[in-house]
């Protein structure tokens, strides 16, 4: 029996706020929501934003002047909207940018945090690189939207029956990780003990590992250029498949909003700088909250920052437990482009992805669930090249499975590209649409280009209300040839999934204590809506005393864990010896 990857929690920031809950979905779509569901996240992200504080009554702005809840978003509405998803990046929030470095750079958008929100502030953060940063708050907020206690699911499990896999594809490249490392001798300065340590590319992982769920399970992070956060999620998705883990934290984190790296992708051309955005409006003028355009006419793509990150927990877990059931990763593929005339020009590997990734979704689902009830997030990056390549990719695939039209989503027109956690911030938001049946349309952009294949495709500039939508596929790229495509489901048909496997006796308990778990998660919320994140950073505590590890020939037990490590191992060739 296979188990089922079902995802219980998923949490993260990036340029629309806060995405436990769909918050950041939220914000995408928000003049298509209920009035309750805008005034909430409106709410959020003014005490992230620090334009008012709670001081258990009552919303306080800086000045001191005290607001109702509905006074804050009456209030602050705007200076929300405008400090939100991709705008002009201050170089003021930047302390990485001197004033003469930022007249000179050719671009100034980016999908940056919320304005005023520094991760930073919210525990004793001496010394980390801003990527390690979001990774706290970010892991912090999928963990504990969970509505589980993390050391109640580690008393149902043994202690290596964990696994997370988290990195970043540009390493920490500020003052505190690698830049300060190369940097530091050349200015005069002394190299610090902390700096090349915590430049490493796989450091997310181990800032979980050791200060958010004291994991003593797998760890790891495969990088693959912009398709990084889909490759550690078929890591995660493969270990709960095969029984190897029962529970997976995986995800990504990136702040690329340093001037070297934007140089760096602005002298390759990639980037939508100021000048061709100019030729882009009628009035001459650069328009940042338009920088990113996918599928219209567009001149590059725009660097964001974000940090996504989802909790997989195997079928039987997850309905033992009551977990919340957010939906279900079936599988991701994963494909190179073979001989290439450039390290950047596409190939034929992301065909294979997205056919294997709709073929696989067929036979679980059938013909008509693809056909009817299917879309997808779509890489789309905002470069001329990709509005081509993908749309031609993705009406071939539908032509060949008899898509009529193929709804697609492109969020990166709301919250830039952030590197590797890039296809991170596109399965929130398939989460999101499953919950609200909205597909995000690509409001940055006024019509689709003319050289975009999309005789099978409907690319809408507008959100798009929907009945039941069954299955998301996640498509991304990356540089070298990185190619991954992933298959969501929803967690409707999850549900029916696991009733025709448990039975209806077994659903009806489950649902009794997913109640429960709910309650739980909902409290969370509450609190992270009024500021109050408190993101779980133990250092120095729990520390394992290893003269304590009682170790014999069958198992060994761990302080801290009431299960142990199973030492008895199958002989796995035992038809060969």
């Amino acid at each position: 029996m296979t188990r089922l990857p079902v995802i219980v929690g998923f949490g993260g920031y990036n340029a629309a706020g806060r995405s436990s809950f769909h918050h950041g979905f939220r914000r995408m779509v928000l003049d298509s929501l209920p009035v309750q569901e805008q005034q909430e996240t409106l709410l959020g992200l003014a005490t992230l934003m620090k334009l008012v504080s709670f001081n258990g009554s009552e919303y306080v702005d800086k000045e001191g002047n005290t607001y109702a809840t509905e006074e804050v978003v009456a209030h602050f509405r705007d200076a929300i909207l405008e400090g939100t998803l991709v705008r002009r990046f201050g170089h003021a929030n930047q302390p990485d940018y001197t004033d003469a470095w930022y007249e000179k750079i050719s671009v100034k958008s980016a999908g940056q945090l919320p304005e005023g929100f520094e991760p930073g502030e919210y525990y004793r953060s001496q010394f980390h690189p801003k990527g390690l940063q979001m990774t706290i708050l970010a892991a912090s907020d999928a963990v504990k939207s969970i509505g589980i206690p993390w050391q109640q699911i580690l008393d149902h499990i043994d202690p290596d029956q964990v696994a997370v896999y988290a990195g970043s594809s540009m390493s920490q490249m500020d003052d505190h990780g690698f830049r300060g490392l190369m940097q530091s001798r050349l200015g005069g300065q002394r190299i610090s003990t902390k700096q090349l340590a915590l430049g490493l590319s796989s450091m997310p992982a181990d800032f979980i590992n050791a200060y958010v769920l004291g994991s003593v399970g797998s760890t790891g992070s495969t990088t693959g250029a912009c398709a990084t956060f889909l490759y550690n999620l078929r890591q995660g998705v493969e270990d709960i498949q095969s029984g190897r883990r029962r529970v997976v934290v995986l995800g990504n984190s990136e702040a690329p909003l340093t001037p070297e790296i934007i140089d760096g992708y602005a002298a390759m051309g990639a980037l939508a700088t100021d000048a061709n955005l100019r030729k882009l409006t009628p009035e001459g003028e650069p328009d940042y909250r338009r920088a990113s355009r996918p599928f219209g006419e567009n001149c590059g793509f725009t660097l964001a920052e974000s940090a996504q990150y989802v909790v997989l927990m195997d079928d039987e877990l997850a309905v033992s437990l009551g977990a919340c059931i957010h939906g279900a990763v079936t599988d991701v593929f994963i494909n190179a482009d073979g001989f290439k005339r450039s390290i950047s020009a596409p190939g034929a590997g992301n065909y294979i992805t997205l056919a294997k990734a709709v073929a696989s979704a067929r036979s679980l689902l059938g013909e008509e669930s693809i056909r009817e009830r299917s879309w997808i997030l779509a890489h789309g990056s905002s470069t001329p090249q990709n509005r081509v390549t993908e749309s031609t990719l993705m009406d071939r695939v539908a032509q060949a499975f008899g898509i009529e039209r193929w709804p697609v989503s492109a969020i990166k027109s709301y919250v830039g590209h952030p590197l590797a956690p890039a296809s991170g911030d596109q399965l929130m938001a398939s989460l999101g649409a499953f919950k609200y049946g909205i597909l995000p349309g690509i409001k940055t952009i006024d019509r689709v280009a003319e050289d975009v294949v999309s005789t099978r495709l409907q690319i809408p500039t507008s959100d798009q209300k929907t009945s039941t939508m069954d299955v998301a596929f996640i498509n991304t790229k990356g540089f070298g040839g990185n190619n991954a495509s992933a298959v969501v489901v929803s967690p409707t048909v999850v549900e029916a999934m696991l009733e025709k496997r448990y039975g209806k006796r077994a659903m009806l308990a489950y649902r009794d204590k997913k109640d429960a778990t709910q309650l739980a998660a909902i409290e969370y919320d509450a609190q992270a809506i009024q500021g109050q994140l408190n993101p779980i950073y133990q250092f120095g505590v729990g520390l394992i005393d290893e003269e304590a590890l009682n170790v014999s020939s069958e198992e060994m037990l761990i302080p801290g864990f009431s299960q142990s490590i199973k030492l008895r191992m199958e002989n796995k060739y035992a038809d060969m010896v």
